[in-house]
């Protein structure tokens, strides 16, 4: 298979860390929900293409997200590889920690809006009251010797309210990061973000002590800007990014969020800039390749469909 011919860029860190998604956001926006011995599978296929941290699924009611409803299913089929440090699942709320507790997860994530709408549609809580709801779970989740990720959704544009200030964004992070989380994960939720946001954007959280070896981002990739933004960021000082494999994925509650960045194009970008990620891009094709096939329909990953084709 054809790699990127190596060249390496300066600016960049020696080491990014995927933070691979493809299972739980990458499938949540599925019209069909794709059956729990599939999302196994997929989860097995990207470990062994190398991505060390995946999100596995979404402890949130099946009356919310119908295609997470099989979270306590997918979990234990996949045993004691499903619930350590770097196999976090999405937790809403107290109800969804005690099911992560019960399976023994050792890391889960909390998902926040830096925009009212969104928070309302998303939470049903408006920005103010997610903090309530969010500080037990944390609290709960430290206590038991959980890592615990922060999401900020809405961080570039809202499609209800649109342009979003970044003194707004920092705002949540603060709050967020305040009750303890260990990592603070950027969502461009709609994709509307650019470079030069991004830089202002973590300049003003630097500026308040949320420095980049605590950030990762999360890019949608509606207008074709993923891939900058991302580059963009690691030359800021990032080195935790979030992709979904094949670019699969979109919010159920914002119809305006297409895919994620795909982790095949950023892993082209990366290897090709000299970047270390320990993934083997053969097996992360092949592995898109092989749900795109599940799906019924071709990858919209860029790599992935140069490299199948080829």
């Amino acid at each position: 298979m054809r790699s990127p011919q190596v060249e390496a860029a300066t600016g960049l860190p020696a080491k990014v860390t995927i933070y691979e998604v493809g299972p739980r956001d990458g499938l949540q926006n599925e019209k069909t929900v794709v059956p729990a011995a599939t999302k196994v599978e997929f989860i097995r296929r990207l470990e062994a293409a190398g991505l060390g941290t995946i999100e596995t699924t979404s402890f949130v009611p099946a009356r919310w997200v119908p295609q997470m409803g099989d979270a306590e299913e997918v979990l234990a089929a996949l045993g004691p590889d499903g619930v350590g440090r770097r196999r976090p699942a999405l937790v809403p709320n107290e109800r969804g920690l005690d099911r992560a507790e019960e399976l023994g997860l050792r890391a889960i994530a909390i998902f926040g809006s830096a925009t009212e709408t969104f928070a309302r549609k998303n939470l049903n809580r408006s920005v103010s009251e997610q903090y309530a709801m969010f500080e037990p779970v944390v609290k709960r989740a430290l206590e038991a010797g959980m890592w615990v990720r922060a999401y900020v959704s809405m961080c570039f544009g809202d499609p209800w309210e649109g342009p979003v200030p970044i003194g707004q964004v920092v705002e949540t992070a603060e709050r967020l990061m305040d009750l303890g989380c260990h990592e603070l994960s950027l969502g461009d939720t709609i994709g509307v973000g650019t470079t030069g946001h991004v830089h202002r954007l973590l300049e003003a959280l630097s500026a308040r002590g949320i420095g980049t070896d605590r950030v990762a981002v999360h890019f949608h990739d509606t207008y074709g800007q993923a891939l900058a933004n991302t580059m963009a960021a690691l030359r800021d000082g990032v080195s935790v990014v979030d992709a979904s494999a094949g670019g699969l994925g979109g919010c159920p509650y914002a119809k305006s969020a297409t895919g994620n960045l795909a982790t095949e194009d950023l892993v082209w970008a990366l290897h090709g800039a000299g970047v270390e990620t320990g993934v083997d891009l053969e097996k992360l094709v092949g592995t898109s390749v092989w749900m795109a096939g599940q799906l019924g329909r071709p990858s919209p990953s860029n790599v992935v469909r140069a490299l199948a084709g080829a």
